[in-house]
């Protein structure tokens, strides 16, 4: 796989033309790492940032192209109220950036607690239901809305991690669901571009945020500071800007990025999945690999009949 490095300098689509762009997680890290590159390469974009928190008095975003909606991603009526608000307000959605999410959350699996009846307690799910299914439904409004746009399009990207591809032994129900948010994307890119919705991921690697040393109370340093400790362990590290600059990268690219996996460590750049497709039959092995091709114009699904064979 080769390395890349994208160039804002040559984001000429985003900078010339103003988009109504949607970023859950949007008031901190990666997320609002991203919406400071947008602001910069076209102050005139309409940023619709989605959190529970508002940004920092330190985004300067102009009023009259910001909608800031304070929101919990895993309530439906609430993630649907603030689509509808950024669509009232803007009339249109072009990108979407499905970014929120969370930590590993306690030990779940090898740490037993019980409840009051002294009965094994019921795992917290909060990790898959913020981090899988909050995703899953950004990305049904995200398609929903545009598809409003005709031929027009438009481009979603999630945020999924190496844990979603490399999965992190200390970090199972994580990796579970950054795993998920990597084949939701698979699932649906074929689909998508029939739509003219390029959908992709990043994969970051460790990278520099509040999410860092959350639920972790073993960790009492801030998240810089901690970072640094791992950088001199020989731990890659990330800024947040990478990933806001491989974000800017996949919505320039428009339909040509889509179902790309764009993996960033170190503020180094590469695109897992067009690796991984071009070593397949390395993996699969040639002979599963045939009687893979050989079966997937079958009409599986029956939304799907009457397609061409599909390109998976």
């Amino acid at each position: 796989m080769a390395l890349f490095q994208p160039d804002a300098l040559a984001f000429s689509s985003i900078k010339s033309t103003p988009k109504t762009i949607v970023i859950t997680g949007g008031s901190s890290g990666i997320g609002l790492a991203t919406a400071h590159l947008l602001s910069s390469l076209n102050p005139q974009h309409n940023l619709v940032l989605i959190d529970l928190q508002p940004p920092p008095s330190s985004f300067t975003h102009s009023a009259s192209h910001l909608l800031v909606h304070t929101c919990n991603i895993t309530s439906w009526p609430s993630q649907r109220a603030a689509f509808a608000a950024a669509y009232s307000r803007f009339g249109r959605i072009d990108y979407v950036f499905v970014n929120a999410g969370i930590a590993e959350y306690k030990d779940q699996f090898f740490s037993d607690d019980l409840d009051a009846s002294g009965q094994l307690a019921e795992p917290d799910r909060r990790v898959l239901n913020i981090d899988m299914d909050a995703a899953s439904d950004t990305t049904k409004l995200a398609i929903h809305y545009l598809r409003k746009n005709g031929a027009e399009g438009g481009s979603i990207v999630l945020t999924a991690s190496l844990a979603g591809y490399l999965a992190s032994a200390g970090a199972p129900l994580y990796s579970a669901a950054k795993h998920g948010v990597v084949g939701l994307m698979r699932a649906l890119k074929q689909e998508c571009a029939k739509l003219h919705i390029a959908i992709s991921v990043v994969a970051p690697a460790i990278t520099v945020t509040p999410i860092l040393t959350a639920n972790n109370p073993r960790i009492a340093a801030p998240p810089d500071v901690y970072a640094k400790e791992m950088a001199k362990a020989g731990v890659p590290i990330n800024k947040p800007e990478s990933i806001a600059l491989a974000v800017c990268w996949l919505f320039n690219e428009g339909e040509k990025g889509n179902g790309a996996g764009i993996f960033i460590q170190a503020d180094r750049f590469s695109d897992l999945e067009r690796g991984l497709a071009k070593s397949r039959e390395m993996w699969m092995g040639k002979e599963m690999l045939e009687l893979f091709r050989g079966g997937r114009g079958a009409p599986l699904f029956a939304r799907l009949e009457g397609d061409a064979k599909s390109k998976i």
